[in-house]
């Protein structure tokens, strides 16, 4: 496995716009996909975006596309999500995720940290 450790969350208004950041450690960063999850108040976990071992290939979920980038640097094993344009709707936890599995990282990954809050106001 690996450990991952998120940071960056924060109180922001509608439009602004937010960094995150999450740092992997205990295997070969090089060997996982990454993503990110996000958990609102009352509602389940659901994919945000993910980018592949290599960082060249990606991928968003519809409502974030535009305005979220993830992209990341395998030297210093950190994996980031640019969240702009920010809008109440994206109040959650924001949870790093990684597998060595593309597919399965989509739907059930193996390694999760511990989340960051981020929350936007009207």
């Amino acid at each position: 496995q690996v450990q991952l450790a998120e940071s960056g969350g924060g109180l922001v208004q509608t439009g602004d716009s937010l960094g995150l950041s999450c740092v992997g450690s205990g295997q070969t960063f090089t060997d996982y996909n990454v993503g990110w999850f996000r958990q609102a108040p009352g509602k389940e976990r659901t994919f945000v975006a993910a980018i592949d071992w290599s960082g060249h290939g990606s991928d968003y979920v519809d409502s974030v596309q535009g305005r979220f980038t993830i992209f990341r640097n395998n030297a210093k094993k950190t994996v980031y999500l640019q969240m702009n344009n920010l809008e109440p709707e994206d109040t959650a936890v924001y949870f790093c995720v990684a597998d060595m599995n593309w597919g399965r990282m989509r739907a059930n990954p193996e390694s999760w940290g511990q989340g960051t809050l981020v929350t936007v106001s009207s």
